[in-house]
């Protein structure tokens, strides 16, 4: 439940989380709707380009979730985001949603792809974000294979009721959440506005295109009152682009299925940009890892070594 509200002016004076899922629509949508593999585009290069030109102009650093295939393909992206300040984690390796993986194969997609983006940059990766915000209930023990494999924090949960993901009874505060084993992960919740009693979802992705920037606005000050908003938003939300054409091969019903999806992800593109940036300028972001560092008020590299100590732990209070 949510706390008594603060003042009405909190949202001037608390720093919220900008995050960035840095992946490729192209590819990904071969993927998941076609079945065909391929590298990511040079598409999500131009995109974060604009998107750290927006972010050095205004002094602001952020957290960007990047794939591993994007690291893999487009070295010099990540060394550039690192170069300019931003706090990189880790969105996977090649974007698989974790209700189709087993713990053996997830922890194949995170690992390498934490290896590779510290051997870029030479600095530890301590965050992930899933894709599609696929930790719910049913895939819980995600939680405990990013625990072994040494993130201190992830934020993939969006505690709502929804069609396609969502833990609705999750607590919407950063917190650490304790494990079977006796480690512990902190958890960075999704953003959700309280109405009429329900949990809404609000301040990203298709969110921010859909809604009206003024009702942005509004729930962000009114999330404010409580705690740090998450704003997320992707590379491929800024761009217009040609209506996808790929359908070669797929018969008449799944080819008009893939260009109505797409035809969806396109609606309103046009307006993301001044509605980031007007964001931008009305109000204060840092990366995600020194908003949790603020809420759970110490380093994360010490949080971090104290969960793997306390691994042998013989009375863990589980995750429930």
């Amino acid at each position: 439940m949510d706390r008594p509200a603060a003042s009405d002016d909190t949202y001037k004076r608390m720093i919220h989380a900008l995050t960035i899922d840095v992946e490729d629509e192209f590819n990904v949508i071969a993927r998941d709707w076609l079945g065909r593999e391929g590298p990511p585009t040079r598409a999500v290069v131009d995109n974060m380009e604009r998107i750290l030109g927006w972010l050095s102009e205004r002094n602001i650093r952020a957290t960007c979730f990047v794939l591993g295939e994007v690291a893999e393909t487009f070295p010099d992206l990540i060394r550039r985001i690192d170069s300019d300040g931003h706090e990189l984690g880790v969105h996977g390796f090649r974007h698989r949603q974790v209700f189709k993986l087993t713990p053996q194969t997830f922890r194949n997609e995170v690992e390498p792809a934490k290896r590779l983006i510290e051997d870029l940059t030479g600095r530890e990766v301590f965050g992930h974000r899933a894709p599609a915000f696929s930790i719910m209930p049913e895939t819980d023990w995600a939680l405990e294979v990013l625990a072994e494999v040494g993130f201190a924090y992830d934020s993939s949960i969006f505690p709502i009721r929804g069609r396609r993901y969502g833990w609705p009874d999750f607590p919407l505060d950063i917190h650490e959440v304790r494990l079977k084993s006796g480690r512990s992960i902190i958890e960075a919740p999704l953003s959700t506005l309280t109405l009429f009693g329900r949990r809404w979802p609000a301040c990203g992705g298709g969110y921010l295109r859909h809604f009206p920037g003024a009702l942005t606005h509004w729930a962000l000050r009114r999330i404010s009152q409580y705690r740090p908003v998450i704003v997320y938003l992707h590379p491929y939300e800024i761009a217009i682009t040609e209506p996808w054409r790929d359908t070669q091969g797929l018969d008449r019903r799944d080819a008009s299925r893939i260009r109505r999806m797409y035809a969806l992800q396109r609606r309103n593109r046009r307006t993301v940009e001044p509605k980031v940036l007007s964001l931008l300028d009305r109000y204060p972001f840092a990366p995600l890892g020194e908003v949790i560092e603020s809420a759970i008020g110490r380093p994360m590299a010490a949080r971090r070594n104290a969960s793997q100590t306390a691994a042998g732990s013989t009375s863990p209070t589980p995750l429930s």
